[in-house]
């Protein structure tokens, strides 16, 4: 009995010591990625590749040709199936809606499309061309800022979004106030591959290589250092900036903190089966038990496991298919607002954004084609570099929002395994995906708090 005894002390000390070990293996930093910062991503051999480096105005002028025939597709006679009886927006979109939405697109957005296309122009757009491709974007100095700290913003949007997301909060960020020290310059790129950005024409450019890219951006327009926000794509792309980039990068602010570091993600892991173990009563609320995330995952990342393996065949669905493009996206500003909004109707489509706003951004991408593109960095995000990244850690100084509806949350036990600076951390109980539409005041003040509590 005694040797057993003793078998079992010395292997359980044997297994915690392996433990402890791959403990503090796994808690220490990886030197960050050496890239290629010229790397070339346009189209054929870069042997003969001379970048112009001008920076050019960029007006956005859509061809009549192309909106008489989109007002043409859209009264074509529609072949939808009825939803099913007592069905919302349960089994997708719902095609009674969609029509509502197709009369409104046609009738009466695409009636006064110069008046939406000149909103779109309201701000400075520009282009240039980096690595081989044209990248469009958005640069508005602030308004008013003698005597105040001006600090340089690039604001970074996702998928199934656009620059458009950021119009509403563009304007607050470059307005100077009365009670704040600080204002904004705001540079807001359209993603490579997303808009008037080209898409990359060779494989593997993922969000680490897309960081490389904004980056060289910056220096052009001659911010040698900056602040980066972004949410959904943009907030991967953000974070990445940050541990390649962290001479540039004073501060990171997000509305979607993601750590996906083996610790991490055993945090989360423990989590999901004890919600109650590391939350306090507020936080309980905005995360999901084991059983609801699963449940939440097979119902809400179809789109996902589609885009990341056959990007383009789902592209090539939606290309050319106006009704179909806008039920794709449009979908996504339904259940990712809140999934609540499932059950309506009309999918509360309409709670936190106007029709209008809506289908500038669907127009964006049919206006572009870009629908293909903007959905292959699914297919490019699981790389190695992208692996690599998630164990380095970031000591810039991160703030991260969480709005209660949005597709997923982290806990701050989870991003301290990644975020070793984590100066603000906040829960807004309303609001999803896409606060800088949804909530852009919530939005500006949490990102103007930040700024102050890191003093940059």
């Amino acid at each position: 009995m005694g040797f057993l005894v003793r078998f079992l002390v010395v292997t359980s000390s044997l297994g915690l010591a392996v433990l402890i070990q791959n403990y503090r293996l796994l808690s220490r930093s990886l030197p960050a990625p050496q890239l290629d910062l010229n790397e070339y991503w346009g189209p054929g051999s870069a042997e003969n590749y001379v970048e112009d480096t001008a920076v050019k105005p960029f007006n956005i002028k859509v061809n009549t040709e192309l909106i008489s025939d989109l007002k043409a597709q859209l009264s074509r006679p529609l072949k939808l199936h009825e939803p099913l009886e007592g069905v919302a927006f349960q089994y997708g979109f719902n095609s009674k809606e969609l029509q509502n939405i197709i009369k409104y697109w046609r009738d009466t957005y695409l009636r006064k499309w110069d008046e939406n296309e000149a909103f779109l122009n309201k701000f400075a757009h520009f282009e240039t061309q980096i690595q081989g491709l044209r990248m469009h974007f958005i640069q508005v100095k602030p308004k008013n800022a003698e005597g105040k700290k001006v600090l340089p913003l690039l604001l970074l949007h996702g998928w199934p979004g656009s620059v458009r997301e950021l119009y509403d909060i563009i304007p607050l960020l470059t307005t100077a106030k009365p009670e704040s020290e600080y204002v904004f310059e705001v540079i807001a790129p359209s993603l490579p591959g997303f808009g008037w950005s080209q898409g990359a024409s060779k494989v593997g450019f993922d969000t680490a290589r897309i960081a490389v890219v904004l980056n060289n951006l910056m220096q052009r327009l001659g911010y040698e250092k900056y602040i980066v926000h972004g949410g959904d794509w943009g907030a991967r792309i953000g974070s990445n900036m940050a541990a390649l980039f962290p001479q540039h990068i004073i501060g990171y602010h997000s509305n979607l903190c993601v750590a996906l570091h083996p610790l991490a993600l055993f945090s989360k892991a423990v989590r999901a089966w004890l919600p109650n173990f590391s939350l306090n009563l507020e936080q309980r609320t905005f995360f999901r038990n084991f059983s609801e995330e699963s449940a939440y995952l097979l119902e809400e990342s179809g789109y996902l496991h589609l885009q990341t393996t056959k990007p383009d065949t789902i592209g090539t669905a939606l290309t050319d298919n106006p009704i179909g493009l806008a039920a794709y996206i449009l979908e996504k500003f339904s259940t990712w607002t809140n999934p609540s909004f499932r059950k309506l109707p009309d999918g509360g489509l309409t709670k936190h954004f106007t029709l209008d706003a809506l289908l500038d951004n669907v127009m964006i991408y049919y206006i572009t084609n870009s629908i293909t593109t903007s959905q292959r960095i699914y297919a490019e995000a699981l790389s190695e570099t992208q692996t690599h990244l998630e164990r380095v850690h970031i000591l810039t100084p991160t703030g991260c929002v969480r709005f209660k509806w949005d597709i997923m949350h982290a806990t701050d036990n989870e991003l301290k395994h990644k975020y070793k600076n984590l100066v603000q951390s906040t829960f807004y109980s309303d609001g999803g995906h896409f606060p800088a539409m949804e909530k852009p005041q919530t939005l500006y003040e949490d990102l103007l708090a930040f700024v102050k509590k890191a003093a940059l």
